[in-house]
């Protein structure tokens, strides 16, 4: 199956894109959604006169929680590393 060539239009221009299959046309078209509300809210509410400063804002905000997450990810997965280290010392303690 060969590329899909699709526009999404954000902050008003549109972008031709090539995706590989369905799943990822449809994560860019909810993509493009999500900033072009997030850019809404931003004229809504701040002063904003320059889509330059809109788009940068909402970069920052999509990319922080893309960190937050991954932070969050990395602590949990350093709660269950420990934990399976506790329960590995309980049996092999328990087999000796």
């Amino acid at each position: 199956m060969g590329k899909l060539k699709i526009n999404v239009v954000i902050a008003g221009r549109t972008y031709p894109l090539s995706v590989n299959n369905t799943k990822e046309e449809e994560g860019m078209r909810k993509a493009a959604t999500a900033i072009n509300k997030l850019i809404s809210m931003y004229e809504e509410n701040y002063a904003v006169s320059d889509k330059q400063d809109v788009l940068a804002m909402c970069a920052l905000q999509f990319a922080s929680k893309v960190e937050i997450a991954s932070l969050e990810k990395d602590s949990t997965d350093r709660e269950v590393v420990d934990k399976i280290k506790e329960l590995t010392n309980i049996v092999d303690s328990h087999l000796k």
